[in-house]
């Protein structure tokens, strides 16, 4: 399917991805599904296990994936939150608009081409979590707002230079819409993007008042980049961002707009930012607080199952772990060692290595006991097993994986399977 530029109507353009044809481009499908439409597949409701799937095969959970949408949807709303997920996570447009429809503002991306992946399929809201300088990017988004007044795009901003380049880019392109940005407080020395301090933030704001083409419409940040994080730190960080949005106010530097966007909220400490975001003063005018989560949409078995805020405050609800790698044991060469087809460009492994779960033999699963995944070559899952561990060559091993952001890279379309494997869906990413 072919990316377009300008406004489209999201609903289009997702029929448009259920048109495209199955083929050799989409791992793990069936290979007898050549040639039928991702609609035609998906109507067929396949079974992951005994209709074809080849290994290694990757599967998101339906029912996981719709109880985590639905949890962070009560969540916002429990906090008075607005929430833009980080979209960069899925690159998954069909997601996006499931994300939307279950009340998110919009959503969170990084890069310019995520953008526009996000805008051929009618994403009318983005917050761009990074300086964008570069002008061809520039022309194109300034393109983009002129075309469709009811396009919303945010950015960050935390440099003069980065205003200076934008404004340049801007002015040459003719941009009639100004760009509204938000100056990105950093997380401390040492930490990521952002400008270090309070002065320093007050010297881009008045580089953006005097930019034509732009508009200051709030501060930012990203508190899961406060160096040796604990939340203690992370509440001190978050209050700071809030007085410099409460400074800002007060010297009048958001009079030309009508809502202050203050944004923070990784997948790791979102608690403190709602903990934090309840104490924002009354300000000039209404203040879009916007959490930026966005690995809670599969959540994963490993990082982010470690650090998810839910653990600490466990009446909240909790997030489920929807993804599952399955390959197949192609080699056992002693009784401590096998071998599985899926390695690293299959499974997510900058974090942790994938966690051995299930067994699959005949139709019947059962727990791992005694298997362990202990390294990864490109196309091989090293495994370890001990005398309990009941592995033959054949067997399909299910895998949990670390952070979701580096694994949805990994495969262009993705099963979205029922607990029986019962495919119901197929997921596009565009990375």
């Amino acid at each position: 399917m072919a990316l377009d530029s300008g406004p489209v109507t999201g609903r289009d353009a997702l029929a448009r991805l259920a048109e495209e044809h199955v083929d050799h481009r989409f791992k793990g499908l069936p290979p007898d599904a050549y040639g039928l439409t991702v609609a035609e597949l998906a109507g067929q409701r396949r079974n992951l296990f005994t209709d074809g799937f080849t290994t290694p095969v990757l599967a998101l959970s339906a029912e996981r994936l719709e109880h985590n949408l639905k949890l962070m949807e009560t969540y916002s709303a429990r906090h008075g939150l607005a929430f833009a997920p980080h979209g960069k996570t899925s690159m998954a447009p069909q997601l996006f608009h499931r994300q939307i429809e279950h009340g998110a503002w919009g959503i969170t991306l990084a890069v310019p081409h995520q953008v526009r992946v996000a805008r051929a399929f009618g994403i009318g809201r983005v917050f761009l979590a990074n300086e964008l300088v570069d002008a061809a990017a520039l022309r194109w988004i300034s393109a983009e707002l002129d075309a469709d007044p009811d396009f919303r795009f945010v950015c960050y901003v935390d440099s003069v230079r980065g205003v200076e380049l934008m404004d340049a880019a801007l002015t040459d392109a003719g941009a009639v819409r100004p760009l509204d940005v938000v100056v990105e407080l950093g997380a401390g020395e040492g930490a990521r993007t952002g400008v270090r301090t309070e002065t320093g933030c007050a010297a881009v704001a008045d580089a953006v008042a005097g930019a034509r083409t732009l508009r200051l419409t709030g501060v930012a940040g990203y508190e899961g980049e406060v160096p040796e994080a604990d939340p203690e730190r992370v509440h001190a960080w978050l209050r700071r961002l809030v007085a410099l949005a409460v400074d800002f106010d007060k010297a009048g530097r958001f009079d030309a707009v009508e809502e202050i966007v203050l944004s923070a909220g990784g997948s790791a400490w979102f608690d403190a930012v709602a903990d934090v975001f309840a104490e924002v003063p009354g300000l000039s005018r209404p203040v879009l607080k916007l959490l930026r989560s966005g690995a809670y949409v599969s959540h994963d078995d490993g990082h982010y199952r470690e650090l998810t805020p839910f653990n600490r405050v466990p009446e909240e609800g909790a997030l489920e772990p929807a993804f599952r790698l399955w390959s197949q044991v192609v080699s056992r060469p002693s009784p401590e060692q096998a071998f599985t087809n899926a390695g690293k460009r299959d499974a997510a492994y900058d974090l942790h290595l994938p966690f051995a779960q299930v067994v699959r033999r005949d139709g019947v699963e059962r727990p791992a006991t005694g298997v362990e995944v202990t390294g990864l070559s490109d196309q091989h899952a090293w495994v370890r097993t001990t005398g309990e561990a009941d592995l033959e060559v054949g067997d399909w091993l299910g895998t949990g994986l670390s952070h979701p952001c580096t694994s949805f890279d990994k495969w262009q379309l993705i099963p979205l399977a029922e607990a029986d494997g019962t495919v119901v869906d197929y997921i596009r990413t565009f990375f």
